[in-house]
């Protein structure tokens, strides 16, 4: 084959390419680009991927976008620095994110579509760092759920207030350590208060900022809770360290407190090191990790 040939060859499948329809997994592609995946092949994990920026990056990036860029995406990861710019000021959380050319905002994938970018329909999932801490539980509408603290509160606290009693806080299941930690607080005024510190009122007591918001409204988790907790751990530790926190403590006798009361002397605990929960005496000192619903 000449050299001409050779180049009118090249020529001629570029111009095929150019005006025809692109596939991926298939050679008879149905739109301007199709994807096909390999279900079948449990080898290969399927997908389409789009690239992936810390808050911090995509602003680094902002003036790089304009007109050509309308309807980009890209996927947040990160969120931990709050938002600078105005095109940003949406970008609360992580997800998948598009670029508004005419209102020049970063907008939700499946939020609305008002000027502010808002994000009343954010969605999460078990590991996401997010609304102050770790999330390791969402409800059916993936919407609301529940988070843990990125660090330990404390490695060494007693559950009562300095004398036991029995204050009524036996909650338990998912939300259920909110009112016994307000239980727990509220009753240890009576029953007696050395004005010491202890796990209920640790965490009560805690403040995060995180993404430019304060939350203050953390509190001990119920042993369900904290079962939970340690069920997700594999995704909370990675999400913990990669932001500036701790991994959950399972050290032999790694033992954190619930805020679910047995009797006048004993609150459940959770062990982390093996999966157990137990009932020790409210004197004993174990590790705290607050929680807050979202």
């Amino acid at each position: 084959m000449d050299n001409k040939t050779y180049f009118l060859l090249i020529a001629s499948l570029w111009m095929n390419l150019s005006f025809s329809q692109v596939g991926i997994g298939t050679t008879d592609p149905k739109t301007t680009l199709q994807v096909n995946g390999t279900p079948t092949n449990t080898a290969l994990a399927d997908g389409i991927k789009a690239p992936v920026l810390s808050l911090t990056q995509l602003e680094a990036k902002g003036a790089s976008y304009g007109n050509d860029q309308d309807g980009a995406i890209v996927f947040i990861n990160d969120v931990s620095n709050s938002s600078t710019l105005p095109e940003t000021a949406g970008v609360t959380s992580r997800g998948h994110y598009y670029y508004d050319a005419t209102s020049n905002l970063w907008k939700v994938m499946n939020g609305d579509s008002s000027s502010s970018g808002g994000t009343s329909s954010t969605t999460y999932t078990v590991g996401d760092f997010a609304h102050g801490g770790i999330v390791f539980w969402v409800d059916e509408s993936e919407n609301h759920g529940l988070v843990v603290a990125k660090e330990d509160q404390s490695l060494a606290l007693r559950w009562n207030a300095g004398t036991n009693g029995f204050t009524q806080a036996n909650g338990n299941g998912l939300l259920a350590g909110k009112s016994n930690t307000s239980i727990i607080i509220a009753s240890h005024v009576a029953i007696g208060d050395d004005g010491s510190t202890n796990a209920a009122r640790t965490c009560n007591e805690l403040e995060v900022v995180q993404g430019g918001n304060n939350y203050g409204d953390w509190y001990l988790p119920s042993i369900s809770e904290l079962k939970l907790i340690y069920d997700k751990r594999s995704f909370i530790n990675p999400t913990a360290t990669n932001n500036g926190g701790t991994a959950l403590d399972e050290s032999a006798n790694a033992n954190y407190w619930s805020s679910t009361e047995t009797s006048d002397t004993n609150a459940e605990y959770q062990r982390f090191d093996n999966g157990e929960d137990n009932d020790g005496n409210k004197d004993q000192q174990f590790i705290v990790r607050a929680v807050r619903a979202f």
